[in-house]
């Protein structure tokens, strides 16, 4: 097999040393295989790298290895190396010889003859953007489940708060609970801390708040509550550092959020995980095949296995569900007509997975074409299905195929 890369490296990570095997050209015409192993602190990797340039190599490919191959990476790549991250899946082995210097070396043989295809590596900035909008995800959903804790201490305790409040920790919730944490056992003194249209439901307040409220209760609830106010307040910074570091990219921001369903935070999550660049992606087939948003291809025997999604970036998953939730509630647009067009037929699960695809192809596009979203209308499919020049041609066409010879004459 031809040689395409002359001088290569494989690198197999590992979180306490790398293996890596380079293959270049030998004196006698041949081609020399060298293999070597480097810690992975920072001094070793720096080792490995003056060791790739001593020998030439311009090509560089890794497995990626949980995070381990991002330490690797990030040194490399100040270098002038190229490199190459690629699925594990991708390039497996042959059974029996499963060893992380076997690896190495299949890695870089299988890059010197180009059989390698690259996954997406974003640029620095978009990778400071990801862990920021990535570790905000993580805060914002352990609140929502102190949230339910704290709802549940007061079930356990007969507080039925949840019942009449419409938000157990808004403004009159907190005030209760504090009430009730600092030893407060009233119905009539605590529902008096009602504000706004809660008032208006005193009564059943009142009723609500009698229960079996005990010590152990108010101890739970004032450690719910402390664990709040922290991840409010490290929400709130890590809010600060995104509208800090999103300045380059808010004009891509901006046109992803005048996609239906696509708020601001949803729009800097999906540029956190597909960049701004989108010549990474030739089409936005490929931008939706990356990010297994699209029916999975498993045909053998002229029969089609499965038709399912493939496992792909959990996070760009997440966003482009909630999205396509959000669209699904809009009035009049053309999103909202195809999930519940889809919903009817596949159900909602599938249908909220086919629009996150059609929100996804649709940022391609404005990302690609620097544009904002033009609105389709909610009558989009009924214009298109119910043209009456569309349903003439298909009714004579069906005639036609059925074996009628059919002449139109309009009706007087």
């Amino acid at each position: 097999m031809d040689s395409i890369v002359e001088r290569c490296a494989g690198l197999d990570v590992g979180k306490r040393q790398v293996q890596a095997c380079v293959r270049v050209p030998d004196p006698g015409g041949g081609r020399r295989v060298e293999i070597k192993t480097f810690p992975t602190f920072t001094s070793g990797l720096e080792l490995l790298a003056d060791w790739l340039d001593r020998e030439g190599v311009t090509q560089v490919v890794m497995e990626a290895t949980g995070q381990y191959w991002k330490p690797v990476w990030y040194v490399l790549e100040d270098r002038a190396f190229e490199l190459m991250l690629v699925n594990a899946r991708h390039v497996k082995i042959l059974p029996g010889r499963k060893t992380d210097v076997a690896d190495a070396a299949w890695l870089a043989e299988l890059l010197e003859h180009g059989l390698l295809r690259g996954s997406f590596v974003p640029p620095p900035p978009i990778r400071e953007l990801r862990d920021l909008t990535r570790y905000r995800k993580k805060l914002v959903q352990a609140r929502t489940a102190e949230t339910q804790r704290v709802t549940k201490v007061l079930e356990d305790a007969g507080i039925k708060l949840d019942s009449v409040a419409s938000d157990v920790l808004g403004v009159s919730g907190r005030a209760m609970i504090a009430a009730l944490i600092d030893g407060e056992r009233d119905p009539d003194v605590l529902a008096e801390l009602a504000r706004g249209r809660l008032r208006v439901k005193l009564p059943t307040l009142r009723e609500a708040l009698r229960g079996r409220f005990r010590d152990h209760h108010a101890v739970m609830l004032r450690l719910g509550l402390e664990h709040l106010a922290q991840l409010e307040h490290a929400i709130g910074e890590l809010d600060d550092r995104i509208d800090k570091v999103i300045p380059p990219f808010a004009r891509a921001r901006d046109h992803l959020d005048s996609i239906p369903g696509v708020a601001r935070r949803a729009a800097e999550c999906l540029i956190a995980e597909i960049g701004v660049d989108m010549t990474q992606f030739p089409t936005a087939g490929h931008l939706a095949s990356w990010a297994c948003m699209c029916p999975g291809n498993n045909i053998t025997g002229g029969k089609r296995r499965s038709g399912r999604t493939r496992i792909g970036n959990p996070a760009l998953r997440d966003i482009l569900t909630e999205c396509a939730w959000a669209a699904a509630r809009t009035r009049d647009t053309y999103l909202s007509a195809q999930y519940w067009r889809l919903a009817r037929r596949i159900g909602n699960k599938k249908a909220a997975i086919a629009v996150g695809h059609s929100i996804l192809v649709i940022a391609w596009h404005l990302l690609t074409n620097d544009t904002d979203y033009d609105e389709l209308g909610g009558d989009y499919f009924l214009r298109r299905h119910d043209n009456p020049t569309h349903q003439r041609d298909r009714h004579v066409k069906a005639l036609r195929e059925l074996g009628y010879q059919v002449t139109l004459a309009k009706a007087g």
